[in-house]
């Protein structure tokens, strides 16, 4: 939302300061409804997909993958950076499912679309649920995703795995309750 629908907040200018491979770093200049100006710095970022991968038994396939910035291996569902000039989510979630999990869908279902961190980023993450699963070849890109491991997990142990600190993922939490709330309704 800008100008009177961001209940007066407007954005004003911004200054590049970082151009990256995949995200875009600036100084926002923006007033305030007394008219107030004030700069912060936002992180442009085209968005990304995750699926919930969800077999006919009840359980869900992660993935163990390093994740350079907080040095460490996350359990996760699969995803991916849209960084596919026009491809739509759906498209975008079901060729990421494929590479890293090694599964085809016959449903790709939006669950919800969340701001990750709106604080300073306008990074969006859309996450779906993957049903129908038959096998498929591995497509691994990148250093990361060539040493990753799949992994399932029964989606009712979901709550008790988030409990204990083995899923601490934000799209992964947000993805696998919901799929587990859908399961259960």
């Amino acid at each position: 939302m800008t100008g009177e629908e961001g209940g007066g907040f407007a954005r004003e200018a911004e200054r590049v300061v970082y151009d990256g491979h995949i995200i875009e770093v600036v100084v926002g200049t923006f007033r305030g409804p007394d008219g107030t100006t004030f700069d912060r710095d936002v992180v442009h970022h085209p968005g990304a997909v995750s699926v919930v991968p969800l077999l006919d038994d009840g359980r869900v396939v992660l993935v163990r993958q390093y994740r350079a910035p907080i040095d460490d291996w996350l359990l996760e569902i699969p995803a991916g950076i849209r960084d596919v000039d026009g491809e739509p989510p759906e498209q975008t979630a079901r060729r990421e499912l494929a590479e890293e999990a090694g599964y085809a869908a016959d449903s790709v279902e939006l669950l919800i679309s969340f701001q990750n961190s709106a604080g300073f980023s306008d990074e969006r993450v859309d996450v779906f649920l993957a049903t129908g699963l038959t096998e498929v070849p591995l497509d691994l890109q990148g250093i990361e995703e060539q040493h990753l491991t799949i992994e399932t997990v029964a989606l009712a142990d979901v709550p008790d795995l988030i409990a204990r600190g083995v899923l601490t993922d934000a799209k992964t939490v947000i993805g696998l309750l919901l799929a587990l709330r859908r399961q259960d309704a």
